[in-house]
Parts: C-alpha cells; structure tokens; sequence
C-alpha cells in the first residue's frame, strides 16, 4: 500500500515536485546573498536614531523598512516621483538601488503560481502537498528497507540508482518535510483559511495637532532597538492629524507627532506569531543558514525524481505484469514473492494465473509487503523465496522475517514455502530456509512441507504445483516458461587452453565488451559497469537456462574474461570450449557484491584451486593501490595447468601482489592448497592480525579443507572462519 502510493503519486507528480524544488533552492540563495551584502545597523542603535540619520539625508522620506535579513530601505518621493533606496545605517545614506532583483522577483513567481495567479497557487499547493506525502511515505519505505526507524542509516546495498535514490532520501527528508508542510500553510494563510491576519490598535480619536517633535524624543522610538523594526510610516507632510505608525516583532503602534506620545498599540496575535514562524521556516527570510539547507535539501529532488523513474522503468522490466490481482482483502490465497534479480517473479505469475484459471481470488506482493491485517480474508499464504548472496534475504523480502517475529501469533491461514536457488552455491535456499523455520517457530500451521527448486528447473516446479493442487483439492498444472534474461551477443577474442594433459581441459576465454547504447552508458548498468568476482551468466543454444561463471575482469579493463573447464556432459561448458575467437555467445551481467574488492587497503588472503583463479586474477589485476596481497593457488601439475603464470610473475613484479604459494596436487609429492596454507601459516597469521580479508573460490570440497585448516591456524589468536565471516573477512564463492 505505502509503495504503491509513493509510486503512483511520484510518477505523475515528477514534474511539478521537482519545478517546485529546483526553483525553491534558486530562492534560497537570496536571503543568504542579502545578508552578507546589506550594511548592518549596530547592535545598540535605536529607531529614532536610525529615522533620524535618514531623515537628514533623506527630508521628504516617507517610509523606512528593515528586511528580515536587516537590509534597510527608505522611501520618498523626489519631485512627485517614488524613490527607494538601499540605506546604510552608520550614516543613513544610499549604498545602493532598491529596486527588486528581476530574476528573484520571476523565480518567486513561478515558485508561487507558474505566473497564473490563483490557479498557479492551488497547482503549486497540490505538488507541495504531493511533496508532503512523498517524504511521510518515503520515510516509512526506508524503515521498512534498512529494518526498522533504529537502523535509519543502516548500510545499504543493491544496484546504484536505488542506493542513490535512499542516500538522497535519508539526508534530504527533514528538509523536504518542513518545505512542503510550511508551503501548504502559506497556501492556506493566502486563501484567507486561517485566522492570521495582524491586530492593529484603534485609530487615535485626537492628537495633538502639533508638529515637527525630534525624534530623539519619542520615548517608543528610542526604547525600539533597529534590530526588532519592520517598518516606519511618517505623517503626511502639512497633515496635523496623521501619525507616524511603528511595526515591530512585537507588534503596531502609533505615534503623536507633535508629541512623540504613543497613542495606541496592538501586539502580534498567536496566529500571526505562528505565520510569521512558517513564513521565515519556508523562505529562509531571517535564518539564511536554514534557507540555504533547505534549498540544499530541495537538489535532492530532481536527482530522486529521475533515480526513482529508473527504479520504476527497470521493475517493469524485471517483475512480470501479474494480471487479475485480487484485492488484498479479498484474496483466499496470497502469494509472496522474495526476489532479487526478478526471475521469481515469472514463477509467481505463473501461479498466480493457474490459481485464477482453478477459480481461486489470488493476490500476489513482494514478502515486504506482508501484513496479515491486511490479508483479512486469506486463506492460505504461499512464498516464493530466492537467496541473496550468502543467505540474506533478497530486496523484495527485506523485513518479512521481522515482521513474523514481530507478531502476536502466527496466522492462522495455512503457509507453504517454496525456495529457489543454485544447488552448486553452499547457501543454496538458505534464505528460504530460514523463513520456513522461522515459521515453524512460531506455529504457522503448514499447508505443504518446504520445498525447492533448483536452477529455475520448470520440471521440479510443475511437481510442486501437482503437490499444492492436491493440497487445494484442485487440478493445478504450472507450464512455467522462463524469461530469456535480456542478452548481448560476446565475441570470443582470444583463448588459451590448458589442463590436456591432466584429462582436464580448462580455458581463459576473454571477450570483447558489447557496444552499448548512450542511455545504458549513462546509467552505468550491466556491461557498462562490472568488477572481478561479478557474474557472466551465459545462455547456451540448446537451454534457456543460464549458466554463471566469475569474471576476472572488470569494465575498466576494457574487455571479459572468464575461466572455464569443460565437464562431462555440460551443456554450457561444451559450448564455450568449442568456441573460436570470431564467434559469440549469448550473456549477460549479474552483480555479486559479496564477493568483490572492497574500497580499501587492508591486506587480502586469496585461496583458490583450478579455475577457481579466475576471480582472484581479477582481484590482483586491479590492485592499483598495491594492498599486499597474498595468494595460495592449488594445480594438478605445472606444466599442464598453471593458470595466469605469466601475469602472476608480471603481477608480482609490479608490486601488486606480495607472494605466491602453490599446490600441486600430482607428482611425486602430492600437495593440496589447504596444505601450502598451514605451511605458510606464520604469514596468514600475520596477514590476519593487520585485518586481512580471506577470499576463497574454488571447487566444495577444496573450500570444505580451507576452512578446516584456516580453524586450526587462527584458533591461538581467539578466531574462527565463523568469526571471521561474520566480520565480513572470510567470504567464499564456492561451486
């Protein structure tokens, strides 16, 4: 409910929340400006003192006003034509024109109406109210997302235009809260809906009918200090009976001018005192500082605008359009979608169109939408649940898990849970898992046993839905066809080839970078921006499934390059193996960003075995910085399969790694990388206690070593690989 109406009051609201923001910040460099140029009047100078200075430059003035900013104008008419100036106080001269600014005066008029009058205010007031609701519902979306209001700034991940859009957000929110709200105060102050107009005192009944009094001698205007004056009225010449009229921050007054007697005086009401508060909160008119943070804030706008439009166009793209959704409350069977890249999506839709044809009213939501008040007529729920990196919950899913816990009791509505992922990565739906634990913990009574799926496999997901169709005592046939991901053609641009005479044959395949369109350059999306230890996902001819390889390159190199060995049957790595230089494959980008360099300079351990290099050649090719990096590499034999043994040497030379130690795992002495680890363990020890990060890629079984040998050697220092993980500095990509 919160997402889509910050969706679908943003998307129409774009253009004139960001006219207003945009012309807003240009407004709120002028007070700023006024302040550092208008002369200032001393702290102890009084009214009468200031009217005096300017009377004598100034004899036929009739008006003298002080800007919130303490810029002092006076007005008079020289030969029966209007004056103004600028005033210096010390001397009460003119220091410049008082004329306003034509640009201010435009930008003030398109920020108010678009030039249109009232029509131009009451559109203006509907994208400030738009504004208003933007940020409340925003506010609630980032809780949402970072888990809670207590982890406000909580780090945050996933593609750049939504962390940018978030970052934004979190800075500029306060900022925008209190431009919109005072705006729609101002809106309701200039309709006349509120009470606020300014209590002036009664018109004197007689006055003195004498003339010329000094000024000095008013007792109000000399007890008025300059820095509390809005504005001075004097008679009018040859008129007795006029007074002169004094408007201060505490109020109006008028004065006998034959006498300096006060002759009446009207405080500021509590209604006018609150508008004028607003005033200078939207305007920045008297807090300069403020206005300029406002107007900073207000930048955020147009940047947020267009962030969030490229959210919105790539969620069209990535999430199938689920048709026929029911209502929330309507719905007997809802499902909950945990995603991460958008395939679980396809799968969703697909369900959700068998249970609407079987005559069910289904509605389907990202998990973080889950609120069981809001689902009053459910039935049965049913997740759908991908993993993200090392077990975390996907960014549809984001608080689903605390908001169970968080809870009464569990619903009543029976639960299935249906897990999606990658058998041959070790948290293979684990997040998944978790939920149906989770669920289990609570009591959620079970409408089917957790199951998953494996490589987005339509077969085992058509079992699961004969399984729920007798769980529903319906007929349920799921004919998933899964979204081709959108690809690029690759041309192969070199090979070479090792491991033949280890029955082995293993491959560094480097492929030229796609031409990309200016909109995809621009965004810095896919092929435009990867770093070593990304995924190449190849879509082979012969399935529509895609396989994933690390990549040991990154865009700043110029070019692709994955390391391959080909297997028994592999559908994927038979064609790659077979492939040319001149001929191309079908890929495309997936960001892993658990498993990346990371902006820093601590030391790096690197641990990989066969093509396992492959992330950790990209890791020291990019290592600019020189961070000592250590790396252990396990082969079969040297001669056979030494992969990058040229670059490692040209590598190590060029200072961007610090030591090598390999493994050879045939030969007379057989040697696994976990063993050059322990020999070497003085150094990993060393490595470790300056805060190195552990990098680990290779085959399970070789990881399942490290891990065990890395226990033994960190154990004297109060460590474990568990510790160390949950540090962030033992990370593995494991296959």
């Amino acid at each position: 409910m919160i997402r889509a109406l910050h969706r679908w009051l943003g998307l129409p609201a774009l253009v004139l929340v960001t006219l207003l923001a945009v012309s807003g910040a240009a407004l709120s460099v002028f007070p700023a400006a006024e302040r550092i140029s208008a002369p200032q009047a001393e702290q102890a100078m009084s009214v009468a003192d200031l009217a005096a200075r300017i009377k004598a430059a100034f004899p036929e003035v009739e008006q003298i006003r002080r800007s919130p900013s303490g810029r002092i104008t006076a007005y008079w008419f020289d030969g029966g034509t209007p004056a103004s100036a600028v005033i210096d106080p010390a001397t009460g001269a003119a220091t410049a024109s008082a004329d306003p600014n034509p640009v201010q005066r435009w930008l003030t008029n398109l920020h108010r109406s678009l030039f249109l009058d009232d029509a131009g205010r009451i559109a203006m007031a509907a994208g400030a109210a738009a504004m208003l609701v933007l940020a409340i519902s925003g506010s609630m979306l980032i809780a949402r997302r970072a888990g809670g209001w207590r982890r406000w700034f909580a780090p945050l991940r996933g593609p750049l235009a939504g962390r940018l859009h978030v970052e934004l957000a979190r800075g500029a929110v306060l900022g925008l809260l209190l431009s919109s709200a005072t705006a729609l105060w101002m809106t309701a102050s200039t309709f006349g809906f509120l009470p606020d107009k300014a209590a002036v005192p009664e018109l004197p009944s007689g006055v003195s009918g004498t003339t010329d009094a000094p000024l000095a001698s008013m007792p109000l205007l000399a007890a008025t200090p300059v820095s509390s004056l809005r504005e001075l009225s004097f008679p009018n010449p040859g008129d007795a009976t006029d007074v002169f009229t004094l408007k201060t921050d505490g109020g109006t007054g008028y004065l006998d001018q034959g006498t300096g007697a006060t002759l009446g005086w009207a405080g500021l009401s509590g209604w006018t005192r609150v508008s004028e508060t607003i005033y200078m909160l939207h305007t920045g008119q008297g807090a300069a500082l403020l206005g300029l943070f406002l107007g900073l804030t207000a930048l955020a706008v147009p940047v947020m605008g267009a962030t969030g439009l490229l959210l919105w166009l790539t969620g069209l793209k990535g999430r199938p359009r689920i048709r026929d959704n029911a209502a929330p409350g309507r719905a007997e069977t809802v499902l909950l979608v945990g995603s991460e890249g958008g395939s679980t999506w396809g799968f969703a839709a697909t369900l959700h169109s068998a249970l609407t044809r079987a005559g069910q009213r289904v509605h389907t939501a990202p998990m973080s939408a889950f609120d069981p008040g809001r689902f009053s007529g459910a039935r049965r729920y049913v997740v759908l649940a991908a993993t993200y990196g090392d077990g975390d919950a996907p960014a549809s899913a984001k608080g689903f898990l605390d908001r169970l816990a968080g809870l009464s009791a569990a619903p009543a509505a029976r639960l299935a849970v249906l897990g999606f992922g990658d058998r041959s990565f070790p948290a293979f739906c684990a997040y998944a898992r978790a939920v149906a634990a989770a669920a289990e913990g609570r009591g959620w009574p079970l409408l089917l046993p957790f199951e998953t799926v494996d490589r987005q496999s339509p077969q085992e997901f058509a079992r699961w839905g004969l399984a729920l169709g007798a769980a529903l005592g319906i007929d349920l046939e799921l004919n998933h066809q899964p979204v081709r991901p959108e690809v690029k053609e690759l041309t192969l641009v070199s090979r070479r080839d090792y491991g033949d005479d280890v029955q082995a044959p293993t491959a560094i395949l480097r492929f030229a970078l796609p031409s990309l369109s200016a909109w995809r350059r621009l965004t810095r999306r896919g092929f435009a921006r990867f770093e070593a230890g990304d995924l190449l996902g190849i879509v082979p001819e012969a399935s529509p499934v895609p396989r994933f390889y690390s990549l040991a390159s990154g865009s700043r190199d110029g070019f692709l390059e994955i390391v391959v060995r080909k297997h028994a049957g592999g559908i994927c790595s038979g064609e790659l193996m077979a492939l040319e230089p001149g001929r191309t494959v079908a890929g495309f980008i997936r960001p892993n960003p658990t498993f990346r360099l990371r902006r820093d300079r601590v030391p790096l351990v690197l641990i990989g075995a066969g093509t396992g290099i492959g992330p950790l050649a990209g890791f020291i090719r990019a290592n600019t910085l020189r961070r000592p990096i250590h790396l252990f590499f396990g082969m079969r034999l040297p001669g056979s399969d030494f992969l990058y043994r040229e670059e490692l040497e040209a590598w190590a030379a060029a200072g961007r790694l610090s030591s090598l130690s390999t493994a050879v795992s045939r030969g007379a002495r057989p040697r696994y990388v976990q063993h050059a680890l322990t020999a070497e363990q003085l150094e990993v020890v060393r490595a470790i206690r300056e805060g190195a990060r552990v990098m680990v890629c290779g085959g399970r079984q070789m990881a399942a070593g490290v891990a065990e040998a890395l226990t033994r050697i960190v154990e004297p220092l109060g460590l474990s690989p568990t510790i160390l993980k949950a540090e962030g500095r033992y990370v593995e990509d494991v296959y």
